[in-house]
C-alpha cells in the first residue's frame, strides 16, 4: 500500500535533511532555517517539521522551545561517551563477524577499502559514507540486527562532530589500514584479533577527535 503523500515527502525530507546536517552542510551550532530548506526542497513546512522531528528522536538535531532546530555541538563529554558505547558495540560485531561472516561478506568489505585508496590516492576527502559503508558491511557480516541498529544511531552522531572538524590525512591512512587489519582478521575467523584491532581503531579516532576539537 502506497503510504500517504505527506508521509512520503517527510521521508524524502529525512534523508534530504540527514545529509545536510551529516556532511556539515548546516554546520553544527546552526538552527534549522525552515523556509529555506522547505524552498530548497520544494516542499511545505509540515513534512519538513516531520523531518525534524524525526531526526530530533535520532539526537542528530535539538529541538530548543521557540527557538527551533539546532544541529548540536560537540564537546569532550559527548565525544567520550559515544566512544565508549561504539567501542562496546562494535567490538562485539567484529567478534561476530569473524565467525558468522560468508565469502560474499568478505567481498564487500574488500570493494569498500579499495574504494577508499583510490579516493584517497587521488587526493579526495576521506568521505563519512565510505567509512559507514565498511562498518555497515562489517555489521552485517556479524548477522546481529540488534547490535547494528543501535551502532547506526550511533555511527550517525558521531559523523555528525566530525563533519565539524578538519581532515587529517595522516589520520585517514591509519583509518584505511586499520579497515584492511580488520578484513583479515574477519577472514581468517580471529574474533580476538578483530576485537582488538576494532577496539585499538576506535580508540584512535577518538582521541583524533578530541585533538582536532581542542585546537
Amino acid at each position: 500500500m502506497t503510504p500517504p503523500l505527506h508521509l512520503s515527502l517527510a521521508g524524502q525530507a529525512v534523508d534530504v535533511l540527514r545529509e545536510l546536517v551529516l556532511t556539515g552542510e548546516i554546520p553544527a551550532g546552526s538552527r534549522v532555517n525552515e523556509v529555506e530548506v522547505a524552498q530548497r526542497l520544494g516542499i511545505s513546512r509540515g513534512p519538513l517539521r516531520e523531518a525534524i522531528r524525526h531526526l530530533a528522536s535520532e539526537r542528530l538535531l535539538t529541538l530548543v522551545p521557540h527557538r527551533g532546530a539546532f544541529v548540536p555541538a560537540a564537546d569532550d563529554g559527548d565525544v567520550r561517551a559515544l566512544f565508549e558505547l561504539r567501542t562496546a558495540l562494535e567490538c562485539a560485531a567484529a567478534e561476530l563477524a569473524a565467525s558468522r561472516h560468508t565469502d560474499g561478506d568478505l567481498v564487500r568489505l574488500r570493494e569498500v577499502c579499495e574504494e577508499s585508496r583510490r579516493g584517497y590516492r587521488a587526493g579526495q576527502p576521506f568521505p563519512y559514507r565510505l567509512d559507514l559503508a565498511f562498518h555497515q558491511a562489517l555489521l552485517d557480516a556479524a548477522r546481529s540486527p540488534h547490535i547494528a541498529e543501535q551502532v547506526r544511531l550511533v555511527q550517525q552522531r558521531v559523523v555528525l562532530l566530525r563533519s565539524a572538524l578538519e581532515d587529517d590525512p595522516q589520520h585517514q591512512q591509519a583509518s584505511m589500514d586499520d579497515h584492511d587489519e580488520l578484513v583479515k582478521a574477519i577472514g581468517d575467523g580471529d574474533a580476538a584479533r578483530a576485537s582488538t584491532v576494532m577496539r585499538r581503531h576506535l580508540s584512535r579516532v577518538c582521541a583524533q577527535m578530541l585533538t582536532s576539537l581542542n585546537r
